[in-house]
């Protein structure tokens, strides 16, 4: 039988005094689950405490893994194009993922591919979002992509059947699931990823509106 590893929970490296810069420092010396072996640093959210919109991804990329700071590669200039068309300044959000480290299989060329977290890592990094997320009070929570709405609302969660649709959290007032920038990226179709990106900015807009209510 093959021995299964355990690790402690994220909170046992949690540090005495929570707040977002102790927390983000913090992140580094996370063992919750074993993507921090193969990753380049852990990548928490950014953005002030104050804000009332948060966006949450699946994971840091290939260039975010490098630079420590989310949304910073393809996905994130999409999702800036997304923010301004929708009329949100990034800096009035906060943005974060749900998994603080990158899980990576192959290369391309220079660049380490993307393979999604699993479900068991999703979990054991649950607890670095809800702490973010209770310094924060949110009214507003965008999910971006299905792993995102899965942490948030549960396992079960498609965005195939709900994306768009305000659903009930005790995280915030409003929650909504909506496509992640990089899903719309590797869409095939030209008219496919407009559509899908008109789709994102409404789910956007939808939630800024009601986190300045």
């Amino acid at each position: 039988m093959v021995a299964v590893p355990s690790f402690p929970p994220a909170s046992a490296f949690f540090p005495p005094k929570r707040s977002l810069p102790a927390m983000r420092a913090a992140v580094q010396d996370c063992r919750a689950c074993d993507l921090y072996a193969h990753a380049t640093q852990g990548v928490f959210g950014e953005g002030g405490r104050g804000a009332s919109l948060v966006l949450i991804g699946e994971q840091p990329g290939d260039e975010e893994d490098k630079e420590g700071r989310p949304f910073v590669g393809p996905a994130g200039r999409m999702l800036d194009r997304a923010l301004e068309e929708a009329g949100i300044p990034r800096s009035e959000t906060y943005v974060t993922n749900a998994v603080k480290h990158f899980r990576w299989e192959g290369m391309r060329g220079k660049k380490r591919l993307h393979k999604p977290p699993s479900q068991t890592q999703i979990v054991a990094c649950r607890p670095w979002l809800d702490a973010e997320l209770n310094l924060i009070a949110p009214k507003a929570i965008v999910c971006l992509g299905a792993s995102a709405a899965k942490s948030i609302l549960g396992s079960k969660f498609k965005i195939t059947e709900s994306r768009g649709k305000p659903l009930p959290s005790p995280l915030a007032t409003w929650v909504v699931a909506t496509f992640h920038p990089s899903a719309i990226l590797r869409m095939p179709a030209h008219e496919s990823r407009e559509a899908a990106f008109a789709a994102l900015v409404d789910d956007l807009r939808a939630a800024h509106a009601q986190s300045t209510q």
